[in-house]
């Protein structure tokens, strides 16, 4: 595995948290990139086009299309 795959940052999301936008609200000054809406209910995980941080939703199976 490269080093910038171990690097890149893994976020776990439920529920409460969608939608899920990169980057997160509290993210450091230095980590802001344009914000970016992630579908992360159909596959199970996302990863940001910017910053390569991957959202793995752990959360109830969504109901619906």
């Amino acid at each position: 595995m490269a080093q910038a795959e171990r690097d890149r940052r893994m976020v776990e999301i439920s529920e409460k948290d969608l939608p899920v936008h990169c980057p997160m609200p509290g993210a450091p000054l230095w980590a802001r990139h344009p914000r970016v809406f992630l579908d992360v209910t159909r596959s199970g995980a996302a990863l940001c086009p910017y910053c390569g941080t991957r959202y793995v939703y752990k959360g109830a199976p969504r109901a619906g299309h």
